[in-house]
C-alpha cells in the first residue's frame, strides 16, 4: 500500500484494497469532496457493516500487513452478509519471556516499560501502537480492539528480571503503548499484581492512562507516591463527550478521568495530563480549556502530543474522519500534512511527537502559554531509585535457613 507517508510492504491483494483510500482521500481534495470519497471507500467492501462494530472506532480491518493473503467480505448471493456476529472482545493468553522492553529513542524519557496487555479495548482511533497488531498475523483495524492478549505471568517474569545482579533501577513505564487499565483488567488484575511487585522492591514506576479504573489501586500508588517512586498521567484528547465517545468509545469520559485526576492527586499521588493527541482541526481548540480543567482536578505537569499516523492507523484513521466528520477532512488532514512535511506522518526523532511548521510551531506556544499561566511544571520531581531492593536469589534465602 502507499499512502501520503508511508509505505507498507503487504499482498498484492491487500495494497489493491488499501489503495482504495488513497483514491477516497484524492478524491476528498477534489471536486466530489467527502460525499465522493465516502462512496469510494463503501464500494471498495472495506468497511464493516455499522452493527457489527458498535461500540468500536475503527470501521474497517484490513488483513496484517505480513500476511500473505487477504479476507474480503462479499456477498455472494445468499443475502448472509447479515448473519456475520459483531466483533466481540476476546481475551487470549500470551506468556512473553521477558516482561521488560527497553528502547534508546532520544526523544522520550524512559528507556524501559512493560505493558501487561497487546491490543486495547479503549479502541482509540488514532492509537499509534495500532501497527504491532501485525506481529500476531492480526489486524490493526477492529482487530486491534477486539483481539487482545494478556500476559499472566507479567509479575513473576518481573519479580525474575529485577533479580538479575547487574540490572539497575530506572523509571519503568507502563501504558506508553497500551493501557494497562483497559476494561479486562477489572477481572485480570495484572497491573496490580505488577504493583505488588514494584512497591515490595522500592522500583519506580510511571503510569499513563485514559482509565478511572486506576482508582482500584490508590492504596498501593499513594504508599509508593510518599516514598517517591509513582506518578501517574492521565491522555486527556477533548472534554466534548460526543467526540470522545466516537473517537475513543471504551475508554472513561473526559468527566470520569478528571474525577480519577481529582482521587490520585488527594492521595497523594503526583498527577499529570497529557493533551494527547492534539488533532488539528478537530481538538486543538480546547487545549486551554483541557488544561484549565486538568488543573482544578489536581494535576500538576503536562504534556501534549500531536496526532501520529504511522503505518495502518493512517488509512484507519481517515477511513473515521470520513465517516464521522466528512466535512472537516480536507481542513483536517491539510493541517496534518502541513505539520508533516506535506506527508501524513514524518517519522523523525525530535518531529514525530511535536511536529514541524508554522501551525505546529503554533499550537507549541499555545500550549506553553497556557502551561505557565496556571503554574504548571513549576516544579519536576523526578522519581527515586535510590530505595530499590533486589529480590533475594534462591541461594542467599536458603543460607537464611
Amino acid at each position: 500500500m502507499r499512502t501520503a507517508s508511508n509505505k507498507i510492504d503487504e499482498s498484492p491483494w491487500e495494497r489493491a484494497r488499501m489503495e482504495q483510500i488513497v483514491r477516497a482521500d484524492i478524491a476528498a481534495f477534489g471536486a466530489g469532496r467527502a460525499e465522493m470519497a465516502n462512496a469510494i471507500v463503501e464500494q471498495s467492501g472495506m468497511r464493516v457493516r455499522p452493527e457489527r462494530n458498535r461500540g468500536r472506532s475503527a470501521g474497517i480491518n484490513p488483513s496484517g500487513r505480513f500476511e500473505p493473503v487477504s479476507r474480503h467480505v462479499f456477498d455472494d448471493g445468499w443475502n448472509s452478509l447479515e448473519e456475520l456476529p459483531p466483533f466481540k472482545t476476546e481475551v487470549q493468553v500470551e506468556r512473553p519471556r521477558t516482561i521488560i522492553t527497553r528502547n534508546e529513542s532520544p526523544d522520550i524519557s524512559f528507556d524501559r516499560s512493560i505493558n501487561p496487555y497487546r491490543g486495547c479495548e479503549h479502541g482509540c482511533v488514532y492509537c499509534f501502537a495500532r501497527p504491532t497488531h501485525a506481529y500476531m498475523g492480526l489486524s490493526a483495524g477492529l482487530d486491534f480492539e477486539a483481539k487482545l492478549f494478556a500476559k499472566p505471568d507479567a509479575a513473576k517474569l518481573l519479580d525474575r528480571e529485577l533479580s538479575k545482579a547487574d540490572y539497575q533501577p530506572r523509571t519503568i513505564a507502563i501504558g506508553t503503548n497500551t493501557d494497562p487499565y483497559q476494561p479486562i483488567e477489572k477481572t485480570h488484575r495484572i497491573m496490580r499484581e505488577i504493583l505488588e511487585v514494584l512497591e515490595a522492591r522500592n522500583h519506580p514506576v510511571g503510569i499513563v492512562t485514559k482509565s478511572a479504573l486506576v482508582t482500584r489501586d490508590v492504596d498501593i500508588l499513594s504508599r509508593m507516591a510518599a516514598r517517591g517512586l509513582a506518578k501517574v498521567a492521565f491522555s486527556v484528547t477533548t472534554l466534548d463527550r460526543t467526540l470522545a465517545r466516537t473517537m475513543e468509545p471504551r475508554a472513561a469520559t473526559p468527566p470520569r478521568r478528571l474525577e480519577a485526576m481529582r482521587i490520585l492527586a488527594e492521595a497523594g499521588i503526583p498527577v499529570s495530563v497529557m493533551v494527547a493527541p492534539v488533532v488539528p482541526g478537530l481538538n486543538d481548540a480546547e487545549i486551554e480549556r483541557i488544561l484549565d480543567a486538568a488543573y482544578a482536578a489536581g494535576a500538576r505537569e503536562a504534556g501534549y502530543i500531536i496526532l501520529r499516523l504511522p503505518l495502518e492507523v493512517s488509512p484507519i484513521f481517515k477511513d473515521w474522519l470520513l465517516r464521522h466528520y466528512p466535512d472537516r477532512y480536507r481542513h483536517v488532514m491539510s493541517l496534518v500534512r502541513s505539520m508533516r512535511d506535506g506527508k501524513d506522518y514524518d517519522s523523525e526523532w525530535g518531529k514525530r511527537m511535536k511536529g514541524s511548521g508554522p501551525y505546529a510551531w503554533q499550537i507549541g506556544r499555545r500550549f506553553e502559554i497556557a502551561a505557565r499561566r496556571l503554574g504548571f511544571n513549576a516544579e519536576r520531581r523526578p522519581l527515586r531509585t535510590d530505595l530499590f531492593v533486589a529480590p533475594a536469589k534462591v541461594g542467599e534465602q536458603l543460607v537464611l535457613l
